[in-house]
């Protein structure tokens, strides 16, 4: 899996979701729901920087581990950010309750690419 490419996509994204947030959305939703939709913008320009990271550190150094850190990178923030755009936008509730499931596994992410670091640099 090329995670700078994936890294790449979700920093383009995340621009283009916060301009949409910015100037499409301003007015059309309320503020409360304007600042849900500006978190998961958030935490998707951080993981996409991450990603970014994980990607360099899986060509210079290949592992399980690494690989697995950038799987849970995409699938945390695809769920995190995903639930955060969808309540936003739609207003149903229920989405919210998904969400926490998202930052746990973006948690792991973190752990793993911790756990990373620490083998490569205990050698």
């Amino acid at each position: 899996m090329n995670f700078l490419v994936i890294g790449a996509f979700f920093g383009f994204s995340g621009v283009v979701a916060g301009a949409f947030g910015t100037h499409g959305l301003r007015g059309h939703i309320s503020p409360e729901m304007l600042n849900i939709f500006e978190i998961g913008v958030r935490y998707q320009i951080y993981h996409a920087l991450a990603l970014l990271v994980t990607g360099f550190l899986a060509d210079r150094s290949p592992s399980f581990l690494i690989f697995t850190t950038g799987c849970l990178f995409i699938s945390g923030t695809i769920i995190f950010s995903g639930t955060l755009y969808i309540l936003s936008l739609t207003n149903i509730r229920w989405w919210g309750a998904i969400t926490p499931l998202g930052g746990f596994v973006l948690l792991v992410g973190w752990i793993c690419l911790m756990c990373n670091a620490w083998s490569t640099t205990s050698r």
